[in-house]
């Protein structure tokens, strides 16, 4: 190719690529960088005044910079990515999916070598990219380049393509949060929050979550329970930083059958990350950090397992150079992260006291006093003692008994005539009595005396009245419980049920919407049905 500048009236001006934008004056316009001169272009160039103007001119073996851009943005063309038209001797590349950049680095690099006339800049490797988004762009820096240029990059990037995207395989994860005495709640919903984000942001979610004390026990039945619920991988985001193999949450691991793969990584936020195995299952401890969305050394490898990458030692050890990551503390939450100080969590607890207690023979079980204290009283009474002032008590058979039973304690009662068709219709009468700007439904059942402040406080205050979590069921021994604390997005639900199953009936189609909350007490899982029951239990009749 031949540029320079050349006098206006020189043979064979047609056909050449004007250099620089020409203005004509007088209104007339301009005639632009880029043009490939028309003897119409020479005329008015002339006329305007132009004695001589700067132009490259094609030889023999050039190739056009919009035709050499789009040839040479083929070799990059895949199910992955696509080209856009070529303009100015640049073409871009498009992710046609979401996923992670991929890009064979030597091999970009050997293309740029090739001519300072050929460039590619490509987004850095594993970002994490929309559909549609740009991923590379390629610039003819020249008018034009060589046909054997071309042939260069041709041999570069024949075969596999350099440039991809790697697509996102989609997970149900599990999420263990643990909680050490005074830690604020508010920050335990935050934190759930952001793994829920993080995890969506990679087309995935959060399948199961429990809340447990920071202990080596309770974390291992919290991993244990996310095992059997085919939760994969599962995070575990402990209420202290991982400091040792020892610690509670490598320990809980172990203990739960896992075993611990790496500890610590060269990346800064985030060296205090676990990478362990359970089963099929990959365990993550989190660091600290990963409390907030600011990039991490988490999020790093856990970009790298969501493409199928093997999480291991060699993959870990081999992140220091870039691991210095950039701090960027005033990157604002989602607006779903943000939880406002102090919110009120105005909580209505419904006690299910309408069943016939056939199997029971005469008595009615709920009258039948525990330690000196009617059955369904006891219930009642462990609910207002832990905060909860409006409690609505369903009745069905023997409505006078249960009032007698509950004698001057203060409670709504609500007559469900159609108890005989069983829990359902129940729940459906009493959650029908709670007013819609309530917060969230607590259902108790009227047979479960020994469930104390201690369970109860531990729902409430796991409870967030505007988190993705929305339904709390207490957890002891892997086995979950009763009662069990409802959002205010389920109302409608609850008041459509029927049959004998209760809310259990919503738990699978909101699946994602649910918090197990470890407890130490077995009294989650213990009711009343049977004399036999009474006595094991150590509850005499003759006290009737």
């Amino acid at each position: 190719m031949k540029f320079g500048e050349v006098d206006i009236e020189a043979d064979g001006l047609e056909g050449a690529i004007l250099a620089h934008t020409l203005r004509l004056g007088n209104g007339a316009g301009a005639v632009k960088k880029g043009a490939i001169l028309k003897a119409t272009d020479v005329e008015r160039l002339r006329n305007a005044g132009y004695e001589q103007i700067m132009v490259a001119q094609l030889e023999p073996g050039d190739v056009h910079e919009d035709d050499a851009a789009t040839r040479l943005a083929a070799h990059f063309v895949s199910p992955s990515v696509t080209a856009s038209e070529a303009s100015t001797g640049r073409c871009n590349l498009h992710a046609t999916g979401s996923g992670l950049v991929m890009v064979d680095r030597d091999r970009v690099d050997a293309g740029n070598r090739i001519s300072e006339s050929i460039t590619i800049a490509t987004l850095p490797a594993y970002s994490l990219v929309p559909p549609n988004a740009m991923i590379a762009t390629l610039k003819v820096i020249t008018f034009a380049v060589s046909e054997s240029d071309l042939q260069a990059w041709a041999d570069v990037f024949s075969g596999e393509p350099a440039l991809r995207v790697a697509p996102l395989e989609s997970f149900d994860a599990g999420l263990v949060l643990t909680e050490l005495p005074g830690v604020s709640q508010t920050l335990l919903e935050r934190a759930s929050r952001a793994q829920r984000a993080r995890l969506s942001a990679l087309g995935s979610r959060v399948r199961r979550e429990v809340r447990c004390e920071h202990s080596t026990d309770a974390v291992a039945r919290a991993i244990a329970t996310l095992r059997e619920e085919g939760c994969n991988p599962i995070l575990l985001l402990g209420a202290s930083a991982i400091v040792d193999r020892g610690d509670v949450i490598p320990s809980g691991l172990q203990k739960a059958g896992g075993e611990v793969v790496h500890l610590g990584m060269p990346v800064d936020p985030g060296n205090l990350l676990m990478v362990g195995t359970l089963d099929k299952s990959t365990v993550f401890g989190l660091p600290g950090c990963a409390r907030s969305l600011n990039p991490s050394g988490f999020d790093h490898v856990l970009r790298r397992f969501f493409i199928g990458e093997p999480v291991d030692s060699t993959l870990i050890s081999g992140l220091g150079v870039g691991g210095l990551l950039k701090e960027i503390p005033g990157r604002p939450m989602p607006r779903n992260l943000s939880s406002p100080k102090g919110a009120s969590k105005n909580i209505v607890a419904v006690v299910l006291a309408a069943g016939a207690s056939r199997r029971m023979g005469q008595a009615n079980k709920l009258t039948v006093p525990v330690n000196g204290t009617p059955m369904v009283a006891r219930v009642v009474d462990a609910l207002q003692e832990s905060g909860i002032d409006e409690v609505i008590v369903v009745t069905g058979h023997a409505p006078k008994e249960i009032q007698a039973a509950l004698g001057n304690r203060e409670v709504e009662l609500v007559h469900n005539p159609d108890y005989e068709e069983g829990m359902g219709s129940s729940v459906r009468t009493g959650v029908s009595t709670v007013a819609d700007d309530v917060d969230g439904v607590l259902i108790a059942l009227g047979d479960m005396p020994w469930v104390g402040t201690g369970v109860i406080g531990r729902l409430l205050n796991a409870f967030s009245p505007d988190g993705d979590l929305s339904i709390y069921i207490p957890m002891f021994g892997r086995k979950r419980g009763n009662p069990v604390l409802w959002g205010s997005r389920h109302f409608p639900e609850l008041r459509q049920l029927s049959g004998d199953v209760g809310g259990k009936a919503l738990f699978h189609s909101h699946a994602a919407a649910i918090c197990y909350v470890d407890v130490e007490s077995a009294a989650v899982n213990i009711d009343v049905d049977t004399p036999e029951a009474l006595h094991e239990l150590g509850i005499d009749r003759s006290d009737d």
